[in-house]
This record gives C-alpha cells, structure tokens and sequence, in this order.
C-alpha cells in the first residue's frame, strides 16, 4: 500500500466542511453506494458522523471526482485535533474498501458562536 500526503483544508469547528477527492482511476462509479464513517482514530469505537451517496454527504461528481460534505452540526460536536475516514462501496458483495484513509485535522475557529 502506497501513501501520499496531499495537504487540503483542516475542518472548524461549528462549520459545515467540503473536500474534493480526485481519483486517478474510476472509483465512483454512478451506480456506486458508497459510506463512510468518520472517527477519531481508526481504532475509536465511536462513530462521530456517517457519510452517504443516498444523503448527497457524498456526492459522485464523476468516475473519479467525489464531493465530500460534513454538516455544521456535525463539526459542531469535533474536538481540535483530526479525523479519521475511509470510504467503502455497499452496493456490491461484499463490500469493497476504496482503499484509502484520510486524516483530516480539526481546528478550532477564532469567529465562531454566531448563531
């Protein structure tokens, strides 16, 4: 397993969070249902939000763009730091990891409490 380290926008806290995965070969396919479960580590026990193709969480842009999403309230409940993901198609069997792991890191804002 290859790693690469690819520097993208930390979440903050209390606000809603948008990636861009690119991949190289087709990855998403349309008729892909794809999850992904975000936690604190990979061991963490805790689920801290869940990301789906059917909640447009994760939208298919294309074979192989990806549009990431995690709602405000989501990071509302996140602790500065990072976060853990990967992604795992269900619409096959059995399912299929992608056969990636993002960490994201997790800041806390300076504007933040305005609503």
């Amino acid at each position: 397993m290859s790693v690469a380290i690819v520097e993208g926008p930390a979440i903050l806290v209390g606000y809603a969070y948008r990636l861009d995965l690119e991949a190289e070969t087709p990855l998403f396919p349309e008729i892909a249902d794809i999850i992904a479960q975000v936690r604190i580590k990979p061991s963490a026990t805790d689920i801290l939000a869940t990301l789906r193709t059917d909640d447009e969480t994760l939208t298919r842009q294309s074979d192989c763009l990806l549009s990431l999403t995690i709602p405000a309230p989501y990071t509302a409940n996140l602790e500065p730091g990072s976060v853990v993901l990967d992604m795992v198609r269900v619409d096959v069997s059995p399912t299929l990891p992608l056969g990636f792991l993002l960490e994201i890191p997790v800041m806390l804002p300076v504007t933040r409490g305005l609503l």
